[in-house]
C-alpha cells in the first residue's frame, strides 16, 4: 500500500477516523507522517484529516480573495498548514466556510451538549411546567376561565407527586 499523500513510498503509518458512519483512513509513509507531525505528542488524527479538505472549502467560499482574522491575523493559508484556527473570532470570519465543512464532520453546527437522561427530562419537564404556568396567569388575568381551568388541569398532570408545588 502507497503512502496517501506522496504516493511513492510503501505505507507504515495507518491512520483511521471515524465520522457518524463513515470510516476515513490515511496510510503515509515514514517521511509524510513525520512532516504532518504523526509522532509529535501534541498530534490529533483530526487535525490532520481536516487540513486535507478544509482549506479548500474556505478557499472557495472566500471567492479566491486572501481572509485574514481581524483580531488573530490567520489566514488561510495559516489554516491550511496548521489544520487549526488561531481565535474564537477566526470562526466568524471563515464562518462561510466552516459551515459545510462542519456539517459533514458532525450532526450539526450547533452545540447542544450532552445531558445526562434523567436530568434532560427533568430539565424538559420543568420547562414545560413554567410555560404552563404562565399560560395559566395570561388566561386568569384574561378572565378566560375556560382556559384557565384546562391549562389547571394540564399542570395537575405534569406535576410530580409528592414535590410541594401546588397549582395557584
Amino acid at each position: 500500500m502507497l503512502c496517501s499523500i506522496c504516493k511513492e513510498k510503501p505505507a507504515t503509518v495507518h491512520i483511521t477516523q471515524i465520522v457518524g458512519d463513515k470510516a476515513q483512513k490515511l496510510d503515509l509513509c515514514e517521511e509524510c507522517a513525520k512532516a504532518k507531525g504523526v509522532n509529535d505528542p501534541s498530534f490529533a488524527p483530526a487535525d490532520l484529516m481536516l487540513g486535507l479538505g478544509a482549506s479548500q472549502e474556505i478557499e472557495q467560499s472566500a471567492g479566491g480573495v486572501e481572509t485574514k482574522c481581524p483580531r488573530c491575523g490567520f489566514s488561510q493559508a495559516d489554516f491550511k498548514k496548521s489544520g487549526r484556527l488561531g481565535c474564537s473570532e477566526c470562526y466568524k470570519t471563515f464562518a462561510e466556510g466552516l459551515e459545510g465543512l462542519l456539517k459533514s464532520m458532525h450532526k450539526g453546527t450547533h452545540h447542544a451538549g450532552k445531558v445526562p437522561e434523567a436530568l434532560r427530562a427533568t430539565r424538559e419537564q420543568s420547562d414545560r411546567l413554567k410555560l404552563l404556568q404562565k399560560k395559566l396567569a395570561k388566561a386568569i388575568e384574561d378572565e378566560n376561565f375556560e382556559q384557565a381551568a384546562q391549562l389547571r388541569d394540564e399542570i395537575k398532570q405534569v406535576t410530580p407527586r409528592g414535590t410541594g408545588l401546588s397549582v395557584t
